[in-house]
């Protein structure tokens, strides 16, 4: 089935919607998800507010956890059938058909996902964990990125602003307080940080062991191929955070080590002194913008400046056809507009139920990418957009 998806589809495989509920989140309800399904993992699972693109890696959850949550299944419609396989078994089968020479040689599986992550309020100040500190419980370190895109936020919701880092100057032994005055509610480990406004358009990166408390925009998140987190705020609006959120990726003999605790924290990159310049990342035009213009595409990149990943937002203008090349395999999803990619229709719901599959989601291999893909927008008014990530990508901007 794997191998007639690919080649039927030209190289393109189409992905189903991948929903994951997280039982410490409100759902901002901006993910296209009819109101009606938020909750259809259960309510003692909590709300879904986060569809993963193009995943190989298991959402941890806890013990309540389905057995594929958070993995991408391949769809293939033929002769009345539907058939469908996890993009693990996909990825395994195929190789460097499908991830290219590069890519497969050096880590023999997709090593990144992409996320819609849509939190109605602020999620609790935290960190993902470095390499050092993931191998220990058996996991990946997780770096990712951020991106606002304007189609997936009409409203701003409850705190459209994100902590991120320690104030410069900031010491351990304050750090150290916070967790040790973790029952008493509000540990104020946010008065240690600062706040900055989320602005649409714009993104960040965030390397593995720096503090960040996301705000309530709709983000796209390329990442690493992880679920590691570790929270370090006690209390967010009003509502407690269980200690056993600080320590689900915490060996067990070190989970009430406050030194081991501390030591997860990159303190260089928390106390960065230039902490925007660093991190702060504006879109970069693929090419000089009147070109592009004048080919009838705009492509931006969106996410770049890391080993790990990068992202691109592909406009394709009213009426036009156009061939997009790139250098390697990537997931996209459709945030605005209809139209075909090669033989596949691509088009953005604006209502989609638990279950219900889509047109908006694929994965191009790396030698569709390479020769590049052919898009037709038929709208005389309506752009086609599409959120376009890939894997480790030394083309993109350093």
């Amino acid at each position: 089935m794997i191998r007639n998806a690919l080649e039927h589809g030209e190289g393109v495989l189409r992905l189903t919607p991948t929903w994951v509920p997280r039982s410490f989140c409100i759902p901002g309800k901006r993910l296209k998800l009819h109101p009606n399904d938020l909750y259809a993992y259960g309510a003692v699972r909590g709300g879904i507010d986060e569809r993963w693109f193009a995943s190989t890696t298991k959402a941890d959850n806890g013990p309540l956890t389905t057995p594929d949550e958070g993995l991408s299944y391949v769809v293939w419609e033929h002769d009345g059938q539907v058939e469908k396989v996890t993009l693990v078994d996909a990825v395994a089968e195929l190789g460097t058909e499908l991830l290219g020479d590069r890519m497969w040689d050096e880590y023999h599986r997709w090593p990144v996902y992409s996320k819609f992550f849509d939190n109605k309020g602020p999620l609790p100040h935290h960190l993902h964990q470095k390499q050092e500190h993931a191998r220990l419980v058996g996991q990946e370190h997780k770096p990712e990125a951020y991106y606002f895109s304007p189609q997936m936020n009409n409203y701003g919701a409850d705190f459209p602003y994100t902590f991120m880092g320690l104030e410069p100057g900031t010491t351990p032994e304050q750090v150290r307080h916070c967790l040790e005055i973790w029952e008493r509610g509000d540990n104020h480990i946010t008065d240690l940080s600062r706040a900055y406004r989320l602005e649409l358009g714009t993104g960040w990166y965030i390397p593995p062991g720096l503090l960040h408390a996301p705000g309530s925009l709709c983000t796209y998140e390329p990442q690493w191929a992880s679920d590691v987190f570790s929270m370090y705020q006690s209390l967010v609006s009003e509502v407690p955070i269980a200690w056993d959120l600080l320590v689900k990726n915490v060996p067990p003999d070190k989970r009430d080590d406050m030194d081991y605790l501390l030591d997860m924290l990159d303190w260089d990159a928390n106390l960065d002194p230039t902490f925007k310049n660093t991190y702060f990342r504006v879109p970069v035009d693929v090419k000089p913008i009147d070109e592009m213009r004048d080919g009838g595409y705009v492509e931006k990149w969106i996410t770049y400046g890391n080993p790990y990943f990068a992202a691109k937002e592909l406009t394709v203008l009213p009426g036009h056809t156009v061939t997009i090349q790139d250098p390697g395999p990537y997931g996209f999803i459709m945030v605005q507009g209809h139209g075909t990619l090669g033989k596949h229709p691509i088009e953005t719901p604006a209502l989609i139920r638990f279950g219900q599959l889509t047109c908006d989601e694929y994965f191009v291999s790396a030698k569709a990418a390479q020769a590049g893909v052919t898009i037709h927008n038929p709208s005389t008014t309506d752009p086609i957009v599409m959120l376009k990530h890939f894997g480790p990508t030394p083309e993109a901007p350093r």
